[in-house]
This record gives structure tokens, C-alpha cells and sequence, in this order.
């Protein structure tokens, strides 16, 4: 089988014009960049906005590996075969992060024969979105350091300044610095709070009232500052103009998805844009989007945090497996590759309970690979059968669409009766009943340990913004903090060490143990993997 480099640039794409046309979309309401990639202007959604929505799938995953587990892949996959068996049919993906794509994970445009295109384009600088979001976020930081600089009007404690610099890329050595003026840290862009805004914004009207809300930091006195107070908030709009809209491609098939947004799960809210998502509601009957790493980190913060915003909750929900990752949980010295098998279903297990305590229809989707074992794979497929889990042996990676029309009809079928939805807790629950709630039934955890400073920060925050979702930010490799304990249920403490609160994109953020909001580069960078000659041609992991 072909690389997915080569597949995808070896592909037959159309003009994005065209993807437009087969969703209504005119060409007036277009914004092209090249080809095959266009902006989508918001008179799409004003002008469908009394149409009804199509339906919401979701996909997410098991607790991830090293190898991944094709949750893009399955969402594409999806899409095309959705549209295989004559639905109407759309993606709504978040934009790659260079800091990934270049770092440990390399590129998020799915694998194999179900692949977004232009490949390249995606993982790379695509439209400049993420450029424009670390640029109006280090304006911002830019402006509270000039305003100290010119008699610090505005009073500030520069012990209490909040809002850090920010970067696209995988930096270690700026986490922690310091300027001219004050102690600083720098942040990657998908957990930078404008990158949540933007995702959770409706409009430019909410947006100006969301940047205008960003707390920076304190004042001598003790009370709260925010940016308006700096008299720029226009300006960050005309920065973030163009990357509010959504992005329009195509897959292998020729099937439209909108990327937009990049929020980190781990440390964000994990889930492609607001804008992008009720656009596609409009433009399609089903709309297959995800949610980062596993259930536990993505699908709980896009019901709990999403959702709420969005007013459209999933009809169905996609839980993606590998043979090679559920061996991957269970593997200890000694134990053949089935008996390690059957210890880490109990994974998938913890996963699939919480989607039932969300009162959400979901099915497994057992992403297959060329060298996976036929014992391995019957055994799997019975023990859904016998543990009464929908499951589907989808091959989208190794046939495209032809791959996945058994788990696009079993889909259709669970979507069809609309349920409504059990969030974890309501926003009328304090924030220490909130965190508790996730840590315990979407986790595991037996209680949640608090550090003095995190506990200090929540009792003060749960005065203000009592109200607000909780966002956890914690290790995707494991249900607990410690990301060595791989993906197994276990009795653990959930350790929390600090507390902040993104007041633009109106939620409190949780930060367990171990969590880093910079990450680093690996000893050997996904970079060195890829390859381009003198004619262009790139090759290699992309």
C-alpha cells in the first residue's frame, strides 16, 4: 500500500468551486486560496439559519498510544461513506498545529484512502488562522507590557499579570521567561485563550464581547482587569477577521469537510469551531465531527462545554479502536498478544460506560489494519456481540468509503431517535462539585486532592464564576494523571496543582499534576521524517 503522502498527492481534486456547488454554497460566498481551499463568508449561515439542522455525529476514541488510533481517519472515512450510501454528508475538523505536525504526532488529515485535502496545505501554514490567533494574542500581551512601560495606568500588580506570550511550536525552553518588565511564560497556540474564543464565538459581536472579557491580571488593589481596559479590542477583531471564517476542502472522494480551530484537548477544549459546525448543520443532513484524544478528555468537554454553546447535541457517537492499541493497554512482561488483548478492552469498557451515562447511542468502530490477527479480530468482535456493544470492522484506511458502508448504515440507524442528553454535572453545581463529578465518573478517580495554591485560586474563582464550565486540562495517555499508567481503569487520587480562569471563553480551567501547557520537541522530531526535492515534491511523514 502507498505512503499517505503519495495517495494524497497523487489524488484527483476538485476546485474547491466545485465542492461548493454540490452544498449550495454560491460562489459569491466563497473566499478562495488556490484551488482547492476557500473561506466560507457568514452569509452561508444567515442565510440558512431558518433551515433545521442536520444531524450531529461525533467520533472519538479510546484512551490514545503512541501509534494512534485513526480518529481522523474514522472521520473521514465516515464522511465519504455516508455519502456512498447517498446521504448528504459534511466533516467539521479542527486545523492541524504545527507544534504536532512537526514535533512527536506529524500531521492530523486522517491515513490511508481516507485522507483531506491538500494534505500538505492542512497540516502546514493552510489559510493563516493559527498565525493570526498567536499574532492578536501576543498583540495583547505586547499592549499590557507598552501600557506598564508608559506609567501602568491601569495600576497593575506585575506579580499578578495572567495573560503570557504564545507560540505555534513545541518550545520548551520558553516556558518560563523573563522581560523587561515582568516574569513570563509563553504557551502553545491551541491552548492560548483566543484560540478558544474564536472556537466558541457566534459571531463577531460575540467575539468582541468575549476578547473584551479576557482577564490579564490584577490590579494593586486587588480587583480584576480586563483587555477592553486597554482600548484594543477592535484591532484584535480586524487581526481575527479573516480566521473567523471556516475553511473549506475536500476528501479523497471529493466529499466537503470545514477545518476551523485547533483548541489542544488535553489543555483546551478539544473540538473544532462554533461557526464551523452550525454552518455545516445547515449545509448537510449529517455532519461528522470529533473531539480530541479519548472520550474521557474530548467527548466530555464537548458535551459539558461545547455543546452548551452550540445548542445542538450528537445523535450518535463513534468510538474508535485499534487491536494495536487495546493490545498496547494490556500488554505486561510475559503476556501473549490476545492475553493482552483482553485486558485492555477493559479500556474501551470505561470509555463506551461513559457514553451510556451521557445517554448517548454510540457504536465501536474497530479501525482495521493489514497485519491485524484474525483471532485477535473475531475475539473482539464477540465480545462486543456478547457484551452487547454495537461495534463495526470499518477499513476505510485500507479501502476508503467501500471500508466503512456497514458503519455509515449502522449510523443512520442509531441516529434516527434523537435522546436527550445527561451532562455530567449542571452549571448550577459549584466548581469543586464540578471537577468532582468529571474526576470520578469519567475518570475514576476516588476523590480529587487539591495543592493549597489550586484550592486558594478555586474558592476565590467559585465567588465570581460559580456558573461557568470546568475545563480539565490532564494527561491523554492514561484516566489518572500519570501518564505511565497507560489507559487502564485503576484506583487513583485525582492530583489538581493550579486553577485559572478563561473568562473570554467563559470557562475555568482545572490544570491536573505533570500537565504542560509547552510542550517539547522528542529526541528525534517528527521534522527529520520529512522530505521535499528541489522540484518541491515533498515526501515522507507529513
Amino acid at each position: 500500500m502507498k505512503d499517505d503522502v503519495t495517495i494524497s498527492l497523487e489524488a484527483e481534486k476538485l476546485h474547491v468551486r466545485e465542492i461548493a456547488k454540490k452544498y449550495d454554497i454560491f460562489e459569491s460566498e466563497l473566499e478562495p486560496f488556490g484551488k482547492w481551499v476557500a473561506k466560507i463568508e457568514s452569509s452561508v449561515y444567515d442565510r440558512l439559519k431558518d433551515k433545521p439542522n442536520g444531524k450531529l455525529i461525533l467520533v472519538t476514541a479510546i484512551t490514545p498510544t503512541p501509534f494512534g488510533e485513526g480518529k481522523t481517519t474514522m472521520t473521514v472515512g465516515l464522511v465519504d461513506s455516508l455519502a456512498r450510501i447517498g446521504k448528504k454528508v459534511m466533516g467539521a475538523l479542527r486545523e492541524p498545529s504545527l507544534g504536532p505536525v512537526l514535533g512527536m504526532k506529524g500531521g492530523a488529515t486522517g491515513g490511508g484512502y481516507a485522507q483531506v485535502l491538500p494534505k500538505e496545505k492542512i497540516n502546514l501554514h493552510f489559510t493563516g488562522d493559527i498565525h493570526a490567533i498567536t499574532t492578536t494574542h501576543n498583540f495583547l500581551s505586547a499592549a499590557i507590557d507598552n501600557s506598564i512601560h508608559f506609567g501602568n495606568p491601569l495600576k497593575l500588580d506585575l506579580e499578578k499579570i495572567t495573560w503570557p506570550r504564545t507560540l505555534d511550536m513545541n518550545d520548551r525552553a520558553i516556558r518560563e521567561i523573563e522581560t523587561e518588565y515582568r516574569k513570563d511564560k509563553f504557551i502553545i497556540t491551541a491552548a492560548s485563550e483566543i484560540m478558544a474564543i474564536l472556537c466558541l464565538a457566534k459571531d463577531i459581536k460575540d467575539l468582541r464581547s468575549r476578547l473584551g472579557d479576557i482577564l490579564i491580571g490584577y490590579d494593586t488593589e486587588g480587583n480584576e482587569v480586563h483587555a477592553r481596559a486597554l482600548n484594543i479590542i477592535d484591532s484584535m477583531i480586524i487581526l481575527l477577521q479573516d480566521a473567523l471564517k471556516p475553511n473549506l476542502v475536500q476528501t479523497l472522494e471529493h466529499n466537503g469537510v470545514l477545518i476551523h480551530g485547533g483548541p489542544f484537548a488535553n489543555i483546551a477544549h478539544g473540538c473544532n469551531s462554533i461557526i464551523a459546525t452550525q454552518t455545516a448543520l445547515k449545509l448537510a443532513d449529517y455532519v461528522v465531527t470529533e473531539a480530541g484524544f479519548g472520550a474521557d478528555l474530548g467527548a466530555e468537554k464537548f458535551i459539558d462545554i461545547k455543546t452548551r454553546y452550540l445548542g445542538e447535541t450528537p445523535s450518535a457517537v463513534v468510538v474508535v479502536a485499534t487491536l494495536r492499541a487495546l493490545k498496547y493497554h494490556g500488554m505486561v512482561e510475559g503476556l501473549s498478544d490476545l492475553e493482552a488483548l483482553k485486558i485492555g478492552v477493559s479500556n474501551l469498557e470505561k470509555h463506551t460506560q461513559n457514553l451510556k451515562n451521557f445517554n448517548l447511542p454510540y457504536i465501536i468502530a474497530l479501525n482495521k489494519f493489514e497485519n491485524d490477527s484474525k483471532e485477535e479480530l473475531e475475539w473482539l468482535l464477540n465480545w462486543a456481540k456478547d457484551n452487547n456493544h454495537p461495534i463495526s470492522l470499518a477499513e476505510v484506511f485500507l479501502k476508503g468509503s467501500i471500508g466503512g458502508e456497514d458503519l455509515a448504515n449502522q449510523v443512520v440507524k442509531l441516529a434516527e431517535t434523537k435522546r436527550e442528553v445527561n451532562r455530567v454535572y449542571d452549571l448550577s453545581d459549584d466548581l469543586f462539585t464540578k471537577v468532582s463529578k468529571i474526576a470520578t465518573n469519567i475518570y475514576g478517580a476516588t476523590q480529587v486532592v487539591y495543592s493549597p495554591k489550586a484550592e486558594r485560586k478555586l474558592i476565590a474563582l467559585n465567588e465570581i464564576y460559580k456558573d461557568y464550565p470546568v475545563c480539565i486540562a490532564k494527561t491523554p495517555l492514561s484516566f489518572s494523571n500519570d501518564p505511565k499508567r497507560k489507559g487502564l481503569p485503576h484506583v487513583f487520587d485525582l492530583a489538581i496543582e493550579d486553577v485559572r480562569i478563561s473568562r473570554g471563553a467563559r470557562f475555568v480551567v482545572v490544570l491536573t499534576k505533570g500537565i504542560i501547557t509547552m510542550p517539547g520537541l522528542p529526541e528525534v522530531p517528527n521534522a527529520t521524517k520529512m522530505f521535499i526535492d528541489d522540484l518541491g515534491n515533498i515526501s515522507g511523514k507529513l
